[in-house]
């Protein structure tokens, strides 16, 4: 195929499979080690089955809903209406996957590989965003629940989200940038999970009281994963394997290392030992806030973002969340600060920073822009806030009206065993062959005449 680059197709499919790594076994791993031992199974079940049913629904209807040609609501062509949604379809025949990939209305954009890799590219960010939610809601939310409501989710809310912003729709065409997601994957998802969360009540007392990750070890491999699946993340979103790839990977290592070291030194500043779960934290706020702007900005810019975005979000985690309303609501990892205000923070400042000498040639605050990019950035940033809260909301009610959305108090004693009939340490290994989880009792055999059994 003549359009074909071998070195740019091979980049994207390796970044794509970094990113698929994030979640599969990435968060799979560092969910089933944080929560407590009960809850364990349950936290990687719902992390595999989301991540299956985005794969469906991409190659179905999703990928061309927010990466297609625009939808036109109520007949409009142009405006918001007319650049808010692509029109659902399915990628899977021959010549939709081996045809060259292109976004809707960018023509500029050229793709040096075909459509079936930047579908599988944009399946992995699509899949990666509700088990980001998930956080916030583990130790409650029903499964039963959960599976309509991902796919829900996935085709009223993210699909919208990515076309306004990346798939030439409204939002991209005022200037809104968002390099690999600030705004798509982690400002809805901490929004969402936020929201979710609320609607869906708190964990058990005791889980909350008692909050007890069953394996740190596995802790450490998820969030090791994570970072290094970022590279695929934020370095495959040039579309290339060319300078603006290296820089873009570059900036988001130089982030996250300043972030973490800027969230081990605040807890020495205010009397805290520095523990894995809270320098995680850290971790991942870099990776989240040097997403929006990975490859627009500079490595200085980024180190500034990794201390302001570290020092802000570690000040709303611990202090601000005594305060209404989210004090209110038992937000499980703390998703809400992790990506949701480090997505803003990120994509706010990405209209300060933003370098015409670098990707796309945006001009921010520091490179004589003016103002203009930080108010596009701040009105999509609003947006996404407000869209992804009230179409969350209206979806759980929705899949309520069907499915519980929240597992019986029982069911939340017993955790695992009562919900996937085993535990992640079981100490009946013949239990796991029982789909309740408790052995069949052997017949008891009648006493002889006359004697004892």
């Amino acid at each position: 195929m003549e359009y074909l680059s071998e070195g740019a197709n091979s980049w994207q499919l390796t970044a794509a499979t970094l990113v698929g790594l994030m979640s599969v076994p990435g968060l799979v791993v560092l969910y089933g080690g944080v929560m407590q031992k009960r809850w364990s199974v349950n936290s990687m079940m719902m992390a595999f089955v989301a991540f299956a049913i985005v794969l469906v629904l991409w190659v179905l209807v999703g990928f061309k809903m927010a990466f297609g040609d625009p939808m036109h609501i109520f007949g409009a062509t142009s405006g918001f209406f007319g650049n808010m949604w692509g029109k659902p379809g399915s990628i899977l025949n021959s010549h939709s996957l081996l045809e060259q990939a292109r976004i809707g209305d960018l023509p500029e954009e050229e793709f040096l590989f075909p459509m079936s890799t930047l579908a599988y590219f944009q399946i992995v960010f699509a899949a990666i965003t509700p088990l980001l939610m998930l956080g916030s809601v583990l130790g409650r939310f029903n499964f039963k629940a959960w599976i309509p409501f991902v796919a829900l989710w996935t085709l009223l809310v993210y699909t919208i989200n990515a076309f306004m912003i990346w798939g030439g729709g409204f939002f991209a065409q005022q200037g809104a940038v968002d390099y690999s997601g600030g705004y798509v994957i982690h400002l809805a998802a901490g929004v969402s999970g936020f929201v979710a969360a609320a609607v869906i009540g708190p964990r058990l007392q005791r889980d909350r009281e008692v909050d007890a990750p069953n394996n740190l070890a596995m802790v450490a491999i998820g969030a090791g994963l994570l970072w290094m699946g970022w590279n695929g993340f934020n370095g495959g979103d040039w579309y290339n394997a060319g300078e603006f790839a290296s820089a873009s990977l570059l900036n988001t290592n130089i982030c996250v290392a300043v972030a973490f070291l800027v969230w081990v030194g605040m807890d020495y500043l205010t009397g805290r030992k520095p523990s894995l779960i809270g320098s995680v934290n850290g971790m991942i706020v870099g990776l989240v806030a040097i997403t929006p702007g990975a490859g627009f900005v500079n490595g200085w810019a980024a180190i500034v973002i990794g201390v302001v975005a570290s020092a802000l979000v570690y000040f709303a985690l611990n202090y601000l969340s005594r305060v209404r309303p989210f004090r209110n609501v038992d937000d499980t990892l703390g998703v809400v600060y992790t990506h949701g205000f480090a997505g803003v923070v990120g994509g706010l400042m990405v209209g300060i920073f933003a370098n015409n000498l670098m990707a796309g040639e945006h001009e921010g605050l520091i490179s004589g822009g003016g103002l203009h990019l930080l108010g596009v950035q701040a009105y999509t940033a609003l947006w996404v806030i407000v869209f992804s809260a009230i179409g969350t909301f209206i979806l759980l009610k929705l899949v309520g009206l069907f499915v519980p959305l929240r597992m019986t108090e029982e069911d939340m004693e017993t955790g695992d065993i009562a919900v996937h009939g085993h535990e992640v340490y079981p100490s009946d290994v013949p239990s796991l062959g029982y789909p309740d989880g408790v052995p069949a009792q052997p017949a008891v055999r009648p006493a002889p005449a006359g004697g004892t059994a």
